[in-house]
């Protein structure tokens, strides 16, 4: 009666899971005590969001340990890490008490997770250049939230319409991806090219008008 010997790398697979799962906990762990002695030496500290701060830590630790092992469970790591991120980072707004003026952070940081899915990125040129396109998009949002943020310090005041800047951008990325779609051979990249051009530059214009105050 023959026995197999585990190889090396099955005998340190469960070290590795542990290892995993004891470093995703330490930096939610760190992250907690963090939060919790910044409000308290702030004298800002509200118990209660402790109750959205430690489970939005706890979620993102459970999804740390799969983002690491990389590949297919990559994906559904990193979602779960950013769902637990959210909402850790909520629990931190709460919990400082600075939800009315941090605000703008809840469009950033989703908008920044978005983006980061193009790490995923899919092999097929038209689905790849839609998903660039969301990711380009979420960055110019990511920028969209740090402007809030900047405007509710008053660090500056800009002129009127200067959101219409932002759907200029808008407007080019989408353009610039659907010019990047339609040099690829493949079937149907005129035609996703044209649906890219026309809301593309009607967002552009519509920018325009605002930015310029038509």
């Amino acid at each position: 009666m023959s026995t197999q010997t585990p190889t090396a790398d099955q005998t340190r697979a469960p070290l590795r899971r542990a290892t995993a799962w004891l470093l995703s906990t330490a930096v939610a762990a760190v992250a907690v005590a963090t939060v919790t002695t910044i409000s308290q030496v702030l004298e800002r500290f509200h118990w209660w969001a402790g109750f959205v701060l430690l489970p939005g830590a706890l979620i993102a630790a459970a999804g740390g340990p799969w983002l690491l092992r990389g590949g297919a469970r990559a994906v559904g790591g990193y979602v779960v890490t950013c769902v637990g991120a959210l909402v850790f980072t909520v629990g931190t707004l709460l919990m400082l008490g600075a939800m009315g003026d941090g605000w703008p952070i809840m469009i950033s940081l989703p908008a920044a997770f978005v983006a980061g899915t193009y790490l995923w990125r899919p092999e097929h040129p038209l689905l790849r250049g839609l998903h660039r396109t969301v990711a380009m998009l979420a960055l110019l949002t990511v920028l969209l939230g740090f402007t809030f943020l900047v405007l509710r310090a008053g660090w500056f005041y800009p002129r009127s319409g200067w959101w219409g800047a932002f759907m200029m951008a808008a407007g080019l990325i989408v353009a610039g991806n659907g010019v990047e779609v339609a040099r690829h051979r493949m079937p149907y990249r005129l035609s996703a090219a044209t649906l890219a051009f026309g809301p593309a530059v009607l967002t552009f214009l519509l920018g325009l008008r605002f930015l310029r105050g038509w």
